[in-house]
């Protein structure tokens, strides 16, 4: 299991091309980044934390039964 860190950093070296998220007091804190990769960033963070999440567990109306929803 991954820490959110962790998470996190392999998306921004997979989409984005850094090395660290760790602010290092340089230039290499700033960079230019197309909007096009931020956009697939974020997309891959909120998934990740969709599936992350746990299931919902509810009693279905119809049929009384316990079940789990997840996010779509």
């Amino acid at each position: 299991m991954t820490t959110r860190d962790e998470m996190l950093a392999s998306i921004a070296k997979r989409l984005l091309d850094f090395d660290t998220l760790e602010t290092r007091v340089t230039s290499a804190d700033f960079r230019e980044v197309a909007v096009w990769s931020v956009r697939e960033a974020l997309e891959a963070a909120y998934e990740a934390g969709r599936r992350a999440a746990p299931p919902n567990k509810t009693v279905c109306p119809a049929c009384n039964r316990q079940i789990e929803t997840r996010p779509l």
